[in-house]
Order: structure tokens, then sequence, then C-alpha cells
């Protein structure tokens, strides 16, 4: 583990730490802040990682890098946990877990790298004017106080998420509802939502977070140390824009702690992809649908939550049903979509089945629709594209964003189980349905004007001089007057144990 020294030529920035959880949808939104950062010459960075990790993270900074200059961000290693308990051997990251239980041995083992951390925060060079970390990493808050750094939570949920959150803890909604409450249709009940009455939820959107009923309890209380961590935090940053979620931020910095800053959406802070000598052939294909006037539906459900092969095969199902040209980023790489499904729909139809550079698949001129999980990454890339979303919502906080995004923002469609429970199987009739209505529909037609509309203001807000650019401004100032704070109580006592 090498101490972080950046050169003289930072003109005496602020001097960041940055630490993401290790999962790729958790690290990504931090890079894009690096990058943010150092175009706009706001900040110098330390990055935390791990050796599994870092070739990712050195990949995204190195894009970023302004005029192939990259002496004002350091990467630091930290040495990952050796023979893990409850960890496949060699995982580092949480895109390598097949359960609940191994996640939440992962957080555990995360953990033990603090002594690590607070080494190298100490031997920054300049030292650290504050620390941002991933909520995950709850334990950074007291290394934070010892070394006596100021630190601001990263919690890469929308903030319609984090406000229906605290409102379920704060009124303990669970509780309100039994299992198996339906209504009088069959469906799962509905209440409202103290405060925001015009928004109803189920028992299970208010459970997602806790995953799999078997890890429930040891997920509440990883919920809890979450919260704690953004309580105690001198602050919150949330990727979203004012204009996206204006309502639920004004009430979380009048209703709640700590302040929170919006300050995305942070995919338009990713530098646009540098020409391949060989352009990926999924983008050639696209560029032959847009050369032919084709519109293309985008797939992709996430790469978190494990989908049955059966449930896949419904999908592919539904899609040749539909008769739309389709991209599919589909995974495992190697599941069976069923006999001949590609060769039978090779003309309209591409499956991918390796890392595809999702933004910009999105911002393809041709991509006019996307079936999504409702991961806020996705969500974020699909508004900033202008593209209209159909949302299947999984696990975590998937179902309060499409709760969001259909019936408040209406961007969107809502994909429903045949019993509309997360855990049921969508046919491929409903595949089917929603691709054509989201393609060819009035609704799908009504959610694109919407969300190209969103598309601007999300431009304006990160561009300088807008609401995101000014709050990244003023979290820098306050954390680093915050830091002054702590550095001169600090002398003050010193001086008067001299006296």
């Amino acid at each position: 583990m090498a101490p972080a020294h950046l050169t003289s030529e930072n003109h005496g920035l602020p001097h960041v730490a940055i630490f993401p959880f290790m999962a790729k949808g958790h690290t990504i939104p931090l890079i894009q802040l690096v990058n943010y950062l150092r175009h706009h010459q706001l900040a110098t960075v330390t990055f935390f990682t791990t050796p599994g990790n870092a070739a990712f993270v050195r990949d995204g900074l190195s894009s970023g890098a302004v005029d192939g200059d990259d002496d004002d961000v350091s990467v630091v290693e930290l040495d990952f946990p050796v023979d893990a308990p409850g960890i496949p051997p060699g995982v580092e990251s949480a895109e390598g877990l097949a359960s609940m239980a191994a996640f939440l041995a992962f957080t555990d083992a995360v953990s033990l790298l603090r002594p690590q951390f607070e080494v190298a925060v100490a031997a920054m060079q300049p030292p650290a004017s504050f620390i941002v970390a991933d909520a995950f990493l709850y334990w950074v808050n007291e290394s934070a106080a010892v070394l006596g750094v100021p630190k601001v939570s990263f919690f890469g949920i929308s903030a319609f998420a984090q406000v229906m959150r605290e409102l379920r803890n704060r009124h303990d909604l669970c509780a309100v509802m039994k299992p198996g409450d339906v209504d009088d249709d069959g469906y799962p009940a509905t209440l409202a939502v103290p405060e925001f009455p015009h928004i109803r939820v189920t028992l299970e959107d208010l459970m997602a977070t806790f995953g799999e009923p078997s890890a429930v309890r040891m997920m509440m209380e990883l919920d809890g140390k979450l919260g704690k961590a953004i309580d105690e935090s001198h602050g919150l940053i949330i990727n979203s824009f004012h204009g996206l979620e204006a309502p639920y931020i004004k009430f979380w910095n009048e209703h709640v702690r700590p302040r929170a800053w919006p300050i995305g959406p942070l995919c338009l802070a990713q530098p646009p992809s540098t020409p391949a000598a060989a352009r990926p052939s999924w983008m050639e294909w696209l560029d032959e649908k847009a050369a032919t006037g084709r519109p293309v539906l985008y797939i992709a459900l996430g790469t978190m939550a494990a989908i049955p092969e059966v449930q896949l095969k419904e999908v592919a199902d539904g899609l040749e049903r539909a008769k739309v040209d389709f991209i599919w980023a589909v995974r495992p790489k190697n599941i069976d979509l069923g006999s001949r499904f590609e060769e039978r729909t090779k003309d309209r139809g591409l499956v991918v089945r390796e890392w595809v550079d999702q933004l910009e698949i999105l911002q393809h001129k041709c991509i006019r629709g996307f079936l999504s999980h409702s991961g806020w990454n996705s969500v974020l890339e699909s508004v900033t594209a202008g593209v209209p979303l159909a949302v299947w919502p999984m696990v975590a906080d998937q179902p309060f964003n499409a709760r969001f995004l259909v019936d408040e923002l209406k961007i969107a469609i809502r994909v429903s189980t045949s019993d509309r429970t997360m855990r049921g199987l969508v046919p491929s009739e409903e595949i089917s349905k929603v691709a054509r209505e989201l393609m060819d529909g009035e609704a799908g037609a009504e959610a694109t004007k919407k969300v190209v509309e969103l598309s601007t203001l999300a431009k304006e807000a990160m561009d300088e001089g807008g609401l995101s650019w000014i709050a990244v401004k003023e979290m820098i100032t306050e954390l680093c007057a915050t830091k002054n704070d702590v550095y001169e109580k600090e002398e003050a006592a010193y001086c008067k144990q001299d006296i």
C-alpha cells in the first residue's frame, strides 16, 4: 500500500479521500464524481480500492484525465482480507456473491480494511480535507473521528427512495401491514405514505431493501448501521438533481439530517468514449439500425439479482412476440435463452454476452426505449439520454424507483408479474405487451416527451453555474471550513495544555 502523495501542480486545491463500496454500481458514480472534480479543477483526489478492483478503477479514472494529466488523482490499494469466512476465494466485489448471506459476510470482511484505511488517510499529502465514503462503509465515521477529518456519506439511491426509507423507519410502516394482505382484486394491498399521501406502497416495496426472507433480521441490522452512518455524517451526497426530485430533496433538508447535496446526475461527468481502433460490434449493429430508420429497444436487467433461466426464456419469447428491434445485454453469459431464439431473431435482435458501455448505447440515436430493473444508475443514464423506460423492479430500492418513475414522473411503464409481487413470474405476454406499448404506443410517446424535458434539465444542472455545480462547490466549501474548525479547536486545546 503506497502512500498518497500528489504533486505540487495542484495549486492548493482541497484534497479529498474517496472510498466506494466494492461493487461496480457503487464505484462508478464516485469515479464520475472524481472526473467532475478534475474537469472543473475543484479538488484533487485520493481514491481507495482493493487490488481486485484496481484495474476497473484506474480504467475509469484514466478516461477522465484532463489533457492526459493524472497528477491530480492517486489510487491507493488496500489489501482485501484473505480467506474471509462466507466469501468465495478471490472475490473482492459484491457482483461475485451468490446469496444475501454472502453479501452480509462481505460487508463484515470489508470492515477489516479499517486499520489500513486509517494509516493511508493519515499519510495523505497534502492532508485530507474531507472524506467521501459509501454508507455501506459505516465504520468510516469512526475512522474520520479518530483522524479529525470531516466525512460525508454517499448513498447511491434516489432522494425519493431515501425519503421513503426514512418514513418507513420513522412511522414503522412495515408493522402497519401484514404479509398476505390483499386488495379487492386479490393483489397486494397498498398504504398511503404519511407526509406524501399521494404515494401508495406495498409491504413488499417497504421490505425489498432487506432482501430475501431468510436474511431480513441481519439486513435490518445492517440497514440500521447505514442509517446511523448517514445521520452522523457531515452531509449526504445524492446522485440526483433538483429538476428531477425537488420535493424530496426539500423534504430531506427541512425534516431529516444531515444536509443532502444533490450533485448529479454524475453520469454526465463521464467523458465521451474515445474512438477505438475497432468500434464494438454492438455499436456497429446500432449504426446499421439507425441508417435504416429502425428504432431499437435496449434490455438490461442489472448485475446483482440472479434471474432464473425460466424467467429469461419468458423474456426471450416476449421479445420475439413483440416483433420490435432490440439489443439485450444478458447475464449470465452462458444462459440458455431457448432453442434457436437468437437465430430466429437475428434480423431484428442482438444478444450481447459481454460487458457493454450502457450509457453509450442509451445515447445512440436509434435507442427509443429501455427495459430496466430500475436501478438508480440505470435510471439516471436513461433520463440523461432522453430514453423512456419499462421498469421491472426486483430488489433493494428498485420498487421505490419504479413507483416514482411510473406514478409521479410518468416517464416509465410498469412491468407486472402474474401475481403483482416482485417474486412472481413475468409471462412472455406481459413482456410483449409492454415492449410494444413503450416503442409504439401512446403511453410510450407521452413518456418520451416528459423524459426529453428532464434530459434538458439534467444537462443544465451539471453545467457550470447549474444547481448541481453550485451544490458541489458549496459542499466543498462547507466541509473544508469544518476541517479548519476542527484543526483550530485541536490547536487551541494543545496550546492550553502547553500553558
